[in-house]
């Protein structure tokens, strides 16, 4: 499904109801009355053999007796009539279809996808509620009510998730864009939809409901764009294993991990919402307030002190914090507070505060710079109904500049004393809610969707000592393993692979039997370790397998002997393939961790760090998708510490954790680099101070069986396949290659370079310099859907960037819009023929389907260089511009 082809789904000019129905029990009836109630321009054709009209409206015996092809159609039958209806719509000329039948055997959902695929028609479902589009009037659904036109997106999976959604909804007063029911997610999936809702400017905030996805790398990809400009709201089933079991059987397909789940949501800078009351209370907040918030700290003005202590407490324990008022706004209050001598932050006006007072605070804090977000507390007062201390609240934001205000929220305590102020606040635009705790909850919602989006701009450090990765090395190695059929690798024989990434491992000799383990034992020096080699036994420690400060040739026998019957008993039938033994590294002042590879089926590869242990599941381990740079290592590491499954230790000498990211991004560029490993234990990894030294290690690997429906990482990482030295005009040397998120600092010198000229050749008019927020957006790019290529050389001991090309991608690959930047101090070296010819080339490999740019008539040396690769110029006298478009690969238009 393609994003053009999802605008026509969600712009339609006329609508069929293939099963419509008089009989109030069917969904064709209510979908009918839906429609009809709506207010929708176009027309509705209710298609039946049983009646002459539905609901008043002229019936159709048939598909074939429609008089023109409906643009959506919304199938109420029973799954039996599927086939042959989708097959009947499609040769009228419909390719829009809503199939809301549930109860689809696995084989009958996969019989439907295939006939809706070879028909060309687009389908949502089956087992969905519908669509509906407030603005346009269509409630194509079997709702039981209908919604308000809003700012705000929701798509679910679940029918009955929607129902409720909407009874909130209309009660809080909030309107959608749009309200989505995809059902089991045959064709329609939340990757598509997201890559529409971020375009749409009716749309200010996302809401998901998901129980799982089939498109991973479609959906982050997607995602990641959406949460660039807009806030998306996650919430995903499948916590427990349980409850991962329902969602999977309730929307069939895989359910996948959730601790991943989590990592995904976070690496694409969405927001996760733990249930639907956590859902409706960030809907609230984030529909009317979608913007960053500028800072985290928190202002409490309250005329009760109970509950503002509730709501300090609960912002702590959420992490956030409260602001220090300044001592011109503290000196303003206790003016107006006459109890208090001392006034602070909460701000306790007390309970018998007139609605002047009120305001008269109010106002104050207000215009406090310090102040930049406020949360109001009010509880039912005996001097005035609380109405009209909400009137007062919405009449003294409106004297103040939006621009200029501090973000405001509300919670007016109480129920019937209260409903009337909360609704004045809605209506108002100020979000508002029921119980201290609920707002700060909601205020947290936005500080982590702050934080989420802020570490999705952080610039990444460089390695320092970014070491000389030998990938062919490291692959010959692996192939000459799998070339003698073997699929596991124990700590001996990892230990060149993961040299080869600047990984190191403790010495480790191997024997064959017990008394060969001695003798190795007493060449390598006292006291030592003595381990089991099986490739069929996981974790050794746990079946005595590993023996530690033998400190004779006698023990290592005896222990190996020991060893031996263990596993005999234990594991009859698990192949030994002798012992390895290691001097006994020093643990004292050392921190023991593991790090971790797992494939899991839906993600492909992920990475777990953890402590040292015998067993490391999801549940005991921080999780990261590849590819991870330093600021990804760093959040990796963050996580695992606030998670608690890593310790910070009272060590003489703490561990490097720059050292410790470094040593994160190797093992991540091991798994990148290498497809034939599917795992990978470093346990226990052994961290002192800035050394980190592997004492076990086991890899396991196989040939690595590229599928076309599925990529075998989620994230797509830095193609480094693309990098390539270039000889520029003047005889240097340069490099070519993509942009990196390290390169911001880099990019800002570049821009900084450029003239005024080259700006508005750039531009086309003045531009100011590019601020962290955006240069975060130029370097920190998806590779999935755009590319920026950058030519760099040495200078002075860094890397210069001379030049750059930038070219994105439509969602659909069918045109990728262009533009080149070159210094004047680099003109005259080829760069803009390097530069272009790069993203032609990118363009064509990626089956794009044209590339195209704009610039300036007077720029006559990029128009001509473009007329040389093959582009056709046409000009635009209006604008005063050059287009110019080159055709790359023919496509065939959608239906």
């Amino acid at each position: 499904m393609s994003v053009k082809r999802i605008s026509q789904f969600f712009n339609p000019k006329s609508i069929a109801v293939v099963g419509a129905s008089n009989n109030p029990l069917r969904p064709g009836y209510i979908v009918m009355r839906n429609l009809l109630q709506g207010g929708f321009n176009g027309p509705i054709m209710p298609v039946t053999p049983k009646y002459e009209a539905v609901h008043g409206v002229l019936a159709y015996a048939d598909i074939a007796s429609l008089p023109q092809p409906p643009d959506i159609a919304i199938i109420c039958t029973n799954k039996a009539t599927l086939l042959p209806l989708i097959s009947d719509l499609a040769k009228q000329g419909c390719c829009n279809v809503i199939v809301v039948a549930a109860g689809l055997s696995d084989e009958q959902k996969t019989e439907l996808q295939q006939h809706c695929k070879a028909q060309h028609v687009n389908l949502m479902g089956p087992n969905c509620l519908g669509l509906m589009i407030p603005h346009l009037g269509v409630n194509a659904s079997f709702s039981h009510t209908v919604t308000r036109p809003g700012k705000v997106a929701f798509i679910s999976q679940s029918a009955a998730v929607c129902s409720t959604i909407l009874d909130w909804a209309q009660h809080k007063d909030i309107g959608f864009s749009y309200f989505i029911s995809v059902g089991d997610c045959l064709d329609i999936d939340f990757g598509e939809l997201l890559d529409f809702l971020g375009r749409d400017a009716r749309t200010k905030a996302v809401l998901l409901y998901i129980d799982n996805l089939k498109d991973i790398r479609g959906f982050i990809s997607a995602a990641r764009a959406a949460a660039f400009s807009k806030p998306v709201i996650v919430i995903k089933t499948g916590r427990t294993d349980a409850g991962a079991q329902a969602a999977s059987a309730h929307t069939g397909g895989a359910s996948g991990c959730d601790a991943v789940y989590d990592a995904l949501i976070q690496r694409a800078g969405m927001l996760r919402v733990n249930d639907l009351r956590e859902l409706f209370a960030a809907t609230q907040t984030l529909a009317l307030h979608p913007k960053l918030l500028k800072v985290e700290p928190l202002c409490i003005l309250t005329n009760g002190g109970g509950p503002a202590v509730m709501a300090v407490d609960s912002l702590v324990q959420s992490s956030g914090k409260l602001c220090e008022l300044s001592e011109a706004t503290l000196e303003a209050l206790n003016k107006v507070i006459p109890q208090a001598d001392s006034t602070h932050n909460p701000v306790d006006i007390f309970g018998d505060s007139d609605p002047m007072r009120y305001q008269q605070a109010l106002k104050i804090l207000l215009e406090a710079k310090e102040v930049e977000n406020l949360l109001i507390i009010h509880t039912p007062s005996a001097l005035a109904p609380s109405a009209d201390y909400a009137r007062i609240i919405v009449d003294t934001l409106e004297q103040i500049d939006t621009r200029k205000r501090p973000f405001v929220m509300t919670n007016f305590m109480g129920e019937d004393a209260a409903y009337e102020a909360r609704r004045i606040c809605a209506q108002g635009g100020i979000p508002t809610y029921r119980t201290p705790e609920g707002a700060v909850g909601a205020y947290m919602h936005l500080i982590n969707y702050r934080r989420n989006q802020k570490h999705l701009t952080q610039t990444p450090e460089s390695i320092v000592d970014d070491l000389d990765i030998q990938v062919e090395k490291a692959q010959a190695e692996i192939s000459a393993h799998l070339d003698r059929n073997v699929h596991y690798l124990s700590t001996h024989q990892a230990a060149p692979l993961l040299a080869y990434y600047g990984i190191d491992t403790v010495t480790t000799y191997i024997a064959t039997t017990p008394s060969e383990a001695a003798e190795v034992a007493a060449e390598c020096g006292f006291p030592v370790v003595l381990k089991l080699i099986s490739p069929d036994i996981a974790s050794k420690s746990e079946v005595g397998g590993v023996v530690l400060n033998l400190s004779d040739e006698h023990e290592v026998e005896q222990a190996a002997f020991a060893i031996l019957l263990r596993i005999n008993q234990v594991y009859p039938e698990a192949r030994i393939d002798g012992f390895a033994i290691q001097p006994m590294a020093p643990r004292a002042g050392a921190h023991e961790l593991r790090i971790a590879i797992k494939t899991d089926p839906q993600f492909g590869p992920v990475i777990l760090l953890g402590e040292a242990g015998s067993a490391l599941d999801y549940s005991q381990a921080a999780v990261a998708l590849p590819p991870l740079n330093m600021n990804l290592a760093k959040y990796l590491i963050a996580n695992a510490l606030d998670k608690g499954v890593l310790k910070e230790r009272t060590l003489p000498e703490k561990v490097d954790k720059y050292r410790l990211c470094a040593l994160l991004t190797r093992v991540s560029q091991l798994i990148v680099d290498q497809p034939d490993i599917h795992s990978l234990e470093l346990n226990p990894l052994l961290a002192t101070q800035s050394q980190f030294l592997v004492l076990d290690a086991s890899i396991g690997i196989s040939r690595y069986k590229r599928l076309a429906h599925r990529k075998r990482l989620a994230i797509r990482p830095y193609p480094k396949e693309l990098e390539r030295w270039v000889t520029l005009k003047d005889g240097s040397d340069a490099l070519l290659r993509p942009i990196r998120p390290e390169d911001e600092q880099a990019h800002r010198r570049f821009d900084e370079s450029l003239t005024k000229e080259d700006r508005y050749r750039r531009f086309f008019g003045e531009m100011p310099h590019f601020s962290h927020e955006q240069l975060a957006k130029m370097t920190q790019i998806d590779y999935d859907r755009e590319m920026a290529f950058i030519v760099t050389r040495k200078q002075g001991g860094e890397d210069i960037t001379l030049g750059v090309s930038r070219v994105l991608m439509d969602p659909d690959n069918l045109v990728g819009e262009f533009a080149i930047v070159v210094g004047s101090q680099s003109q005259g070296l080829g760069l803009g023929r390097i530069l272009l010819g790069a993203a032609v080339d990118y363009c064509q490999q990626q089956g794009v389907g044209s590339i195209e740019g704009m610039t300036l008539w007077e720029n006559t040396g990029m128009i001509e260089l473009a007329r040389k690769l093959g582009f056709t110029i046409s000009r635009d006298f209006e604008e005063g511009t050059i287009h110019m478009r080159r055709e790359l690969n023919k496509r065939i238009e959608d239906d």
